[in-house]
């Protein structure tokens, strides 16, 4: 029996290696982003002091560690061999859970995974140790209730969710108060306050960091700790006054105190980070450790032996916290979906407008209605001139004509609001062992200065107030799945014992695998849509016009051909799954050129002043190629609605016509790509615009035939009303081809003539 202990114990720590880079993929972003956004140092500086913070933080998180052992349940109610099924129930869950939310880039909550896993995995442990002596359910629910740290629990959460509040309404103040300062040219007045920002900034961190994060360090004795607590006023005024001469000591040296500001709290964050969220980790495997040396110690039966010896608190071993660490550190620098879960709260908070990370909502529309309602109704009672000097210490600096839409999301001004609030409230929530969420502080603070900055615009509004909508959707997704999954899995584990262990670490690596091998396909596609995508130095001359729109016409052409065969042939042998992978597949053709035409502004922006008036036939191009990408978005959706609604299949001879007008139409796409390729515009677009009108002109003599066949023969309805609408939608493709090859062809002729 020892043995298959020994077994669980290594898979735990194995699998918390798993957890350790999923989670610190998901939860970098809350100490990079305000650096990164604001691009305050080099890349490769901003990883080198993230990771000093995060190795540093690995030591104070003795104390967090206590959560996983007794914070969420009773462990005297529970025996040894019950305890290792819930914890590894845990980690088998939490590691599927930040991988599928990793991957579609949406930061969620490792303590809130954490934290509900714990308590899904002992309920269900609970609820399936009791039914073997309650016959009743009613009473079993009463003795499961037993089993839980209901006081702990509910002091948990209630502190995790009032931090999102919190963190979200200290953030917009500071920030409102700050900007009102120093407003966006705040360069000229650092003369003044270089030493004061410095001041205040730097000793909240070292405060926030060095006095309340000594009680976690283990080599610190407890009359250090009580002389720090009595002369706390002392040293926050030393702190102060280094600071703020340290500050105007940096100016004078022309260095930036808020670059500096924003490296340390970048530090301080990662530190706070890794003393809080480590327990998140390791915290599971490390009681597993001391839940196993307890049994080993008592020499008693597995079945036998409960684990109140928990409740006293124990250091953990150095080892595991320098190793863990490490692995965090290696883990920042290796990993590819740090910066893939780090696009969703920079475009949230950028503020420029651009393409937007989401769509709007009806909730977000009423939001933005009614606070646009609110703001007037306040204006009113604010008297103009106060009004007149609040709105002029938020007007932004004129962007220099050669400006590229590439630029920061924001000021650094922003930047270290953010990193000094958010470092600073979950540094009070870890010296009072409180395992705040990292994600919800540092996100609802930058949504909170993203607000008071001004940057959600009425441009930009909606879609930022549904993007913060849908993360925070998220975290309840994530708190229920995780308690649903730690319950099932504990269920599973109970009774399956190391049979069922084994099969779920199967499983867990079969989806990890799987769901790595599609993020790898899903980015190499990002690539390449990037690539078609224009960048400064192509389109600033006409050449550089022609190229990126045939381009775009080549890649929209070879999908809607491909697509285009696709449906009819799915269609004839009413194939529901191919048809809703056409659906799909047209619909990400439609999001690419709409992603183009979002660019329009910065194209128009970016080239020089002989090929503006060329901006026009760049735009027809898109609206020719937005055109064909709704027609073939309807045929694809008209197709698989008929088949997903069991309708009657297309006559024989319907199917035939359909099949030969998309065979020569395939004809006709491959002609337009080998035109594209070899650069023959005149002659070859002019007989292929004839070739095209021919299909179209066959088209129309189809539907005569079939308003014909109507009249004298039986037909079905809904194949009428399907055979009608692909055709005619047809029609309209091919009328799109014509009218965009011949522009290409005109813009290309009168291009020789200059």
């Amino acid at each position: 029996m020892e043995q298959v202990y020994i077994f669980t114990l290594f898979a735990l720590f194995v699998l918390a290696t798993f957890d350790l880079t999923v989670g610190v993929s998901n939860d970098a972003v809350n100490f990079l982003n305000s650096a990164v956004s604001s691009r305050a140092a080099k890349l490769r500086t901003i990883m080198i002091v993230a990771s000093i913070g995060v190795g540093i933080g690995a030591i104070f998180s003795n104390g967090m560690m206590e959560i996983a052992k007794k914070g969420i349940f009773n462990p005297e109610m529970f025996y040894f061999e019950e305890l290792m099924v819930i914890f590894a129930s845990v980690m088998l869950a939490d590691i599927v859970l930040l991988d599928f939310f990793n991957n579609i880039g949406l930061p969620t909550s490792t303590t809130i995974s954490i934290v509900f896993e714990l308590l899904g995995a002992s309920v269900g442990v609970a609820f399936v140790k009791e039914l073997k002596v309650n016959d009743r359910i009613i009473h079993v629910i009463d003795a499961v209730t037993d089993y839980i740290n209901t006081g702990k629990v509910g002091q948990v959460i209630s502190a995790i969710f009032m931090s999102v509040f919190i963190a979200f309404v200290v953030g917009s103040f500071i920030q409102f108060i700050t900007r009102l300062i120093f407003t966006f040219n705040f360069e000229r007045r650092m003369r003044y306050f270089s030493g004061i920002v410095g001041g205040i900034s730097l000793t909240a961190l070292s405060y926030f960091l060095i006095i309340k994060g000594l009680g976690g360090l283990s080599f610190i004795h407890k009359e250090q700790l009580e002389w720090v607590e009595t002369h706390t006023s002392l040293l926050l005024g030393c702190f102060f006054i280094f600071f703020a001469f340290l500050g105007q000591i940096l100016y004078w040296c022309k260095v930036s105190i808020w670059k500096v500001i924003i490296l340390s709290g970048t530090f301080a964050l990662a530190m706070a980070f890794a003393g809080n969220d480590l327990v998140n980790f390791i915290g599971v495997p490390v009681a597993a450790w001391d839940s196993f040396q307890l049994w080993e110690a008592a020499g008693t039966p597995n079945h036998s032996l409960t684990m109140e010896a928990l409740r006293e608190n124990a250091q953990t071993p150095q080892i595991f916290l320098l190793l863990a660490g490490l692995l965090m550190i290696l883990t920042l620098w290796f990993s590819k979906k740090t910066l893939h879960v780090m696009q969703t709260e920079m475009k949230l908070s950028q503020q420029s407008t651009g393409k937007e990370r989401f769509e709007a909502t009806g909730l977000s529309r009423g939001i933005v209605r009614f606070s646009v309602w609110i703001t007037s109704v306040l204006e009113e009672f604010i008297p103009k001139k106060i009004l007149e000097r609040i709105n002029s210490r938020f007007e932004k600096p004129l962007e220099r004509e050669d400006s590229s839409y590439d630029k920061p999301a924001y000021d650094v001004i922003r930047a270290a609001t953010n990193l000094v609030v958010s470092s600073s409230l979950i540094a009070v929530g870890t010296s009072f062992k409180l395992p705040l969420s990292t994600t919800y502080v540092t996100f609802m603070v930058a949504m909170g200065t993203s607000l008071a900055d001004r940057a959600w615009g009425r441009e930009s509004a909606v879609f930022r107030v549904a993007g913060v909508f849908n993360v925070i959707g998220g975290w309840f997704i994530t708190a229920g799945a995780a308690f649903v999954m730690g319950l099932i899995i504990a269920a599973i584990l109970f009774y399956g014992e190391i049979y069922a262990l084994i099969t779920m670490i199967f499983l867990v690596g079969y989806l990890v695998v799987r769901n790595a091998i599609a993020y790898r396909k899903r980015q190499r596609k990002e690539k390449e849509a990037q690539k078609k995508r224009f960048n400064k130095e192509d389109l600033i001359t006409i050449s550089g016009i022609m190229k990126i729109s045939s381009q775009n016409i080549a890649g929209a052409v070879q999908t809607i051909d491909e697509l285009y065969n696709e449906v009819i042939d799915n269609l004839a042998v009413e194939n529901h799954k191919g048809l809703k992978a056409c659906k799909k597949k047209a619909k990400a053709l439609s999001s690419d050129i709409e992603d183009l035409k979002s660019d329009i502004y910065y194209f128009i922006r970016s080239i020089d002043d002989s090929s503006v008036t060329s901006s026009k036939f760049y735009i027809l191009i898109l609206d020719y190629l937005h055109s064909m990408s709704n027609s073939i978005s309807f045929i694809a959706d008209t197709s698989y609605t008929h088949v997903d609604n069991n309708h009657k299949k297309l006559k024989y001879n319907h199917i035939r016509n359909l099949k030969t007008i998309s065979e020569k139409m395939h004809r006709q796409f491959q002609k337009i790509l080998e035109i594209l390729n070899i650069s023959m515009y005149s002659n070859s677009t002019t007989q292929l615009i004839k070739d095209v009108n021919a299909i179209k002109d066959e088209i129309s003599e189809l539907i005569e035939k079939q308003i014909r066949d109507i009249r004298t023969t039986e037909s079905s309805p809904k194949n009428t009303k399907l055979y009608f609408s692909l055709l005619l939608e047809t029609r309209v493709l091919i009328r799109s081809i014509i009218n965009l090859m011949t522009l290409f062809k005109n813009f290309k002729d009168q291009y020789k003539e200059i």
